[in-house]
């Protein structure tokens, strides 16, 4: 199956997560799968402290276990009310691939939406957006007034005609009366927007006075009438030689350049439906200072929002490009927080009385982190300067993608009229953009495939499902001349595409004896060492310890065919070990960048190599340098009382997220003592049994997180939340990644005999939560695991606060999960044998 970007971040599902409160009763939901027309039953939790009216969900026909092909029409329903929903292309790649729905939630609300095939689609839904172009026809081209003794004309005569697509000829320019409004216009309930489809290339607004569409009845009489009040209301900006509201352009040496010139401009509507309008203007040889290309711009807006999201698909690579504000005189420049994590979305924002009605007006741009250079001025606008990322949708490291938001709030129809609850707006839609709801979605197909009961046979098939299943959709585009479609960059030599999954993949093979599934090792990490036994895109002077955690797959190359070269290359990160920078006490700090700090996740990092390359090539002297690292992650990570490690420690105590008496960062993060677990049980297999007073550390660590592990378990699903210890609060969800790798520990300590049989319901409970909460069964075979921790991390505007660890992105099918998965099936697979 073709990987789908969902209209990225404007539709809140573009991966699920589990949501906090109750879930419904597995055999209501086994009665409701007797129904022909039942489909899926999804409970939504508003994750922040405000009201979320008119929350736009997306739900795919992939995740629906629904066929591509699917062309019937889904209604939305609780016991209370029926939801529209409409069809859409999310990708807008010309086939419909799933619905949106639009709820509205209190603070902290959950909802619980059934969804069903339509047996009469003739819901009576109430238009809220719109998508439209019209042009005159009926009359002539002639020399154009405004531009005379040039290649231009202007149209005079005939009607206008509402079309779907429109490529304008070379004779066309602004004021010609030909295009309606001069382009194309997008609106939803609250506010429209139109792009002049010419040389200027800027973004007007419309303020509207009603929330019905108006757009169809805009400019019938010409250019003047829109520019003062009408009963609909009116052009509220002027645009001058600016972006307009959110508009871009080329940004180079010190300097905006708009698309002036190009060799063609057609516009396409992608849709105009009730809760969802879009559409899309390819630039065809696209003229700037940096090259010639193509690019497609594509914007859409839906129901209840002022914002209006831009994806721009760029045919080569633009190192950046400006995004912004009319700069009018009397304004005032607002910016959002920029000390955030990469992916949560910040501002910039102009307030003032900037209408051309002179009221008070707030316009804004809404983007990522991760892409913002810098915030700047020049003469006409405000202007957030970003980086395109590469393209996720297309695996294509010679085209990028950029995504931001604009939006504009006019008094008349906002009743925003002071700089405060303009701000109090711009907060609240930048956390609603970063903090996705979290959703928790059963289907009719999941619950059709989760009906066996446990065996060690079902395990091990759940661990071949899904590594088919990722065999299909991406597994080798992490090769070095691949595409790291997680991260949207070339891969690097990553502990999780190159190391911890090519290394599970292995072991399906050992357990099933299928070489498939081993081939991992070779065209992906493989592909990273070259025959001197270099490693591409490795730098041991960064002296990260995320880089050494590959080695294990390294190692499994050189024993399986005794190449010197992966040898060499598992020397190399022995090297960096043997030099890398450590506490005082002789901790590991995570990288060299990282000054003083131990990571929890470290330890899983760096310690199962050391043990395994001390074994083979050392004669296990290292293994007493490896169970210190343990043994100080101990002393200075643990908490006593509740038995849970805190994600890191500053043996300095200066950075921002550290507590100035402990050094400690402030929440206990799930996936963080999953890595400390995976860890233990895999370096207690590399160390013989003979050495107990070495193993004994170990196994006491061992037995205390299972203790505190069970206290933990989620009672209603077997598995475990983002934040340990604070179950049930706003925004918190069970991730899955975490409870992979809790179950992975539990069953292999268990199997080992580290801990007692006694923790073995404990596990087997765990394991069938990891199946019925985050697996989706879809209708090509295929499955996926849902509620992912994307990524955490600390510094760099991450504060270690338990808002930061909701706010990075829930996603589907990240290495950081199906590995663990995986492992957690071969695991319960061996102890159920």
């Amino acid at each position: 199956m073709k990987f789908k970007l969902s209209l990225l971040s404007l539709l809140s599902l573009s991966s699920l997560s589990l949501m906090t409160g109750c879930s419904p009763e597995k055999s209501d939901l086994m009665d409701k799968t007797t129904q022909d027309n039942w489909i899926a039953t999804a409970e939504i939790h508003n994750p922040s402290n405000f009201d979320r009216p008119d929350q736009t969900l997306f739900f795919s026909y992939y995740d629906l276990g629904l066929p591509a092909s699917f062309e019937q029409s889904l209604l939305f329903k609780n016991d209370k009310n029926q939801f529209s929903s409409q069809a859409i292309d999310s990708d807008f790649d010309g086939d419909m691939d799933g619905v949106v729905v639009t709820a509205s939630m209190t603070s902290g609300e959950t909802l619980t939406l059934d969804a069903f095939v339509a047996s009469d689609p003739r819901f009576a839904a109430t238009k809220r957006t719109q998508a439209e172009i019209s042009l005159k026809v009926g009359g002539q081209w002639q020399p154009h007034s405004k531009y005379p003794d040039t290649q231009f004309e202007e149209y005079v005569g005939g009607e206008f005609s509402n079309v779907d697509s429109v490529e304008p000829e070379s004779k066309y320019t602004d004021h010609s009366n030909w295009l309606r409004y001069e382009g194309p216009g997008i609106e939803s309930d609250k506010v429209g927007y139109r792009v002049y489809l010419d040389w200027r290339n800027g973004f007007d607004i419309f303020g509207k006075l009603t929330d019905k569409p108006v757009l169809q009845n805009v400019g019938l009489d010409g250019y003047e009438s829109y520019h003062h009040e009408q009963p609909w209301g009116m052009d509220i900006l002027k645009v001058g030689s600016s972006l307009g509201s959110g508009g871009f352009g080329l940004w180079h040496k010190d300097q905006v350049e708009r698309i002036t010139k190009a060799d063609s401009r057609k516009v396409t509507i992608n849709a105009n439906g009730d809760l969802f309008s879009a559409f899309t203007i390819n630039y065809k040889g696209w003229q700037s200072a940096v090259g010639k290309q193509n690019l497609d711009a594509h914007i859409s807006m839906s129901a209840g929002s002022h914002l209006a999201n831009i994806t721009l698909d760029f045919e080569q690579p633009v190192e950046t490009i400006a995004a912004g504000i009319v700069k009018h005189p009397n304004t005032e420049l607002i910016t959002g927080d920029m000390d955030i994590t990469g992916k949560a979305y910040s501002y910039i924002a102009s307030w003032g009385a900037q209408s051309l009605d002179g009221k008070m007006l707030g316009m804004a741009v809404f983007f990522k982190k991760e892409t913002l250079k810098q915030v700047t001025s020049d003469k006409n606008n405000y202007l957030a300067i970003l980086t395109p990322k590469g393209n996720q949708q297309i695996y294509n490291k010679n085209t990028q993608q950029l995504d931001y938001y604009f939006a504009a709030l006019w008094q008349p129809e906002s009743g925003i009229d002071n700089k405060e609850a303009f701000t109090k707006y711009l907060e609240q839609q930048a956390e609603r953009l970063t903090v996705k709801p979290r959703v928790r979605l059963k289907t009719k197909k999941s619950l059709a495939a989760k009906q066996q009961k446990l065996t060690s046979k079902v395990a091990l098939d759940w661990a071949i499902k899904l590594a088919d299943s990722e065999l299909n959709r991406k597994t080798y585009t992490y090769e070095y001349s691949g595409w790291d479609i997680n991260r949207r960059r070339l891969p690097k030599f990553e502990y999780d595409i190159v190391g911890l999954y090519p290394h599970t993949l292995n072991r399906i093979t050992e357990a099933t004896g299928d070489k498939k599934y081993q081939d991992a090792l070779t065209k992906i990490t493989g592909s990273f060492i070259d025959e001197q036994g270099n490693i591409k895109r490795f730098k041991k002077s960064n002296y990260n310890i995320d880089s050494v955690a590959p080695g294990r797959a390294v190692l499994k190359l050189y024993q399986l065919t005794k190449d010197e070269k992966y040898k060499k290359a598992a020397d190399l990160l022995r090297q960096q070990l043997a030099e890398h920078p450590k506490t005082k006490e002789g901790a590991f700090w995570h990288k060299k960048k990282y000054t003083s700090q131990v990571w929890l996740d470290g330890v899983y990092m760096g310690m199962p190599f050391l043990a395994e390359y001390s074994n083979k090539f050392e004669n296990g002297h290292s293994l007493e340098e490896v169970v210190k690292e343990f043994t100080l992650t101990y002393k200075y990570l643990k908490d006593q009382q509740t038995g849970y490690y805190y994600h890191a420690w500053d043996e300095q105590k200066q950075q921002g997220w550290a507590d100035k008496n402990t050094g400690l960062s402030p929440e206990f993060w799930a996936r963080g003592m999953g890595w400390l677990a995976m860890a233990l049980v895999d370096v207690l297999d590399l160390i013989p049994e003979s050495e107990t007073e070495l193993r004994l550390p170990l196994i006491k660590m061992s037995q205390e997180l299972a203790a505190s592990l069970k206290v933990s378990q989620d009672s209603e699903t077997g598995t475990w939340w983002q934040v340990l210890d604070k179950p049930n609060q706003l925004g918190n969800y069970r991730e899955s990644s975490a409870s992979a790798m809790f179950t992975y520990f539990l069953a292999t300590a268990i199997d080992a005999g580290i801990i007692s049989d006694d923790y073995k319901d404990t596990t087997l409970k765990a394991f069938n939560g990891l199946v019925n909460e985050f697996v989706l069964v879809h209708d090509n075979g295929e499955i996926s695991l849902t509620s992912l921790c994307y990524v955490a991390g600390l510094g760099f505007g991450r504060d270690g606060s338990y808002q930061y660890y909701m706010s990075e992105p829930v996603v589907n099918n990240d290495p950081k999960g199906t590995a663990p998965f995986m492992l957690a099936a071969l695991a319960v697979h061996d102890l159920l044998k």
